[in-house]
């Protein structure tokens, strides 16, 4: 924020105030319109989303020169393919997998921010599982992205079989049916539904707590757009932090009634307990967050989860991962004075 100037009544005369005040409509231009900007989603509106919807509810966007849009995404829609055509200006990313794959694949974007410290990828097992480690006597419901990547992660690291995979195919009920099972799903939203279906309160393991260290929720660009317009891309930054801020510890009505407006399955229960998980489990707010602000990366924790990631075979030796990324736009501490004491 700036800081507020002296009052000129007290450094001015009123003669000079005057002409002062005469010379500013002279040279003053027209006002400068607001920048024009798409961001894409990586699924339907949920509270996952929450901090960009805040942004445009309670007018941050507009205090920062913007006028956003926000395209949501779903199972009909790829806005991931958007952005290096520049059809949309800034997109949601999963996680840094993806990232570094569009490093590999020779994709010119980066990550500028990432909005959740935690990926929210948890597994769900029934009650009676109260230690990580008997998930591997468990049947795992996996889908064929998550078996791509964090299971081959729980392989190397903590001995998980790919014999005791069965596939996902995003429905609790044969989780619920098999007792002697275990399910993937984000800790905002799936157990909810577990919870609703199965009238019970599952046990939940979130793979960011045992090692699984990738960002998520990140904002990507173009890198044509960091290097040729920053400035843009800073007050996008800095203005979907302060959302995120004020979504979760502000009032949030008026993000959540876009979030509705955009997906009327939504409902005002499960907008409440996304909320809830992403405090109780430091998604969006903790770690590095706490002194460097929402948002925050770092390249030791990119390097740690490259290096994970290559002795897993997910990815490969001696990609530049570095690329996917850049630290100019965070860690700045931007919003910090919005958390709670």
């Amino acid at each position: 924020m700036r800081p507020r100037l002296p009052r000129l009544r007290s450094l001015f005369p009123l003669a000079a105030l005057g002409a002062l005040a005469l010379a500013t409509l002279l040279t003053a231009g027209p006002a400068r319109a607001a920048d024009k900007v798409t961001f894409g989603t990586n699924w339907v509106a949920q509270a996952e989303h929450g901090g960009f919807y805040q942004a445009v509810a309670d007018g941050t966007y507009a205090k920062y020169g913007l006028d956003v849009t926000i395209m949501p995404g779903g199972p009909q829609a790829n806005n991931r393919l958007l952005l290096p055509v520049g059809k949309i200006d800034f997109y949601m990313g999963a996680n840094m997998l993806q990232a570094i794959s569009s490093v590999v694949e020779n994709i010119p974007t980066e990550v500028v921010a990432a909005m959740f410290q935690k990926d929210p990828q948890v597994l769900i097992a029934h009650p009676d599982v109260t230690q990580f480690e008997q998930l591997k006597t468990r049947t795992l419901f996996i889908s064929k992205e998550g078996l791509a990547s964090y299971y081959q992660w729980l392989i190397a690291d903590y001995g998980f079989s790919e014999s005791q995979v069965k596939p996902y195919t995003f429905n609790a009920a044969p989780f619920l049916v098999d007792k002697n099972s275990a399910m993937q799903g984000y800790i905002t939203s799936e157990p909810y539904a577990v919870e609703q279906q199965g009238g019970f309160k599952p046990s939940l393991f979130l793979l960011a707590d045992y090692g699984f260290e990738t960002y998520a929720t990140t904002i990507e660009t173009r890198t044509e757009l960091v290097k040729q317009n920053p400035d843009l891309v800073q007050r996008f930054v800095d203005a979907s932090i302060i959302g995120w801020y004020n979504y979760l510890y502000g009032d949030n009505a008026k993000a959540n009634a876009l979030i509705k407006q955009d997906n009327p399955e939504m409902t005002d229960a499960m907008i409440a307990f996304s909320i809830a998980k992403m405090k109780e489990y430091g998604i969006v707010d903790s770690g590095d967050t706490t002194t460097l602000g929402i948002g925050a990366m770092s390249d030791a924790r990119m390097k740690a989860f490259y290096d994970k990631m290559v002795k897993a075979k997910v990815l490969a030796p001696g990609i530049d991962y570095a690329k996917s990324y850049t630290l100019h736009f965070v860690n700045k501490g931007v919003g910090k004075e919005l958390a709670p004491k």
